[in-house]
């Protein structure tokens, strides 16, 4: 039975673009509920890439996720947190490993 580290490159790279284009389409799932509820957001997917890369910076690598410069995605897109969703950020990122 094939194990994450033995997924085909091929399956891990379309399963990673769609999961991509499925958080460019839904623009309403603001990074910080993301964020309080999966411990992850799409700038956690624009470091991994960066890392993964080596050579793309981390404005290149934000484009690469959010489909536009990332000031232009946070003007149309991100509103201001409120205090509950900092609040929840702050206890699920505790559950993420160091």
């Amino acid at each position: 039975m094939p194990t994450l580290e033995t997924i085909d490159d091929k399956v891990a790279a379309a399963a990673f673009r769609r999961l991509v284009l499925h958080l460019r389409h839904r623009d309403d799932a603001e990074n910080i509920d993301l964020m309080g509820l999966a411990g992850f957001c799409r700038n956690c997917l624009s470091e991994w890439t960066q890392e993964a890369d080596g050579a793309l910076t981390k404005d290149e690598a934000r484009e690469v996720i959010y489909g536009m410069p990332y000031a232009q995605w946070k003007a149309e897109h991100q509103a201001e947190a409120t205090p509950e969703q900092l609040a929840r950020m702050a206890e699920s990122m505790k559950k993420n490993p160091a």
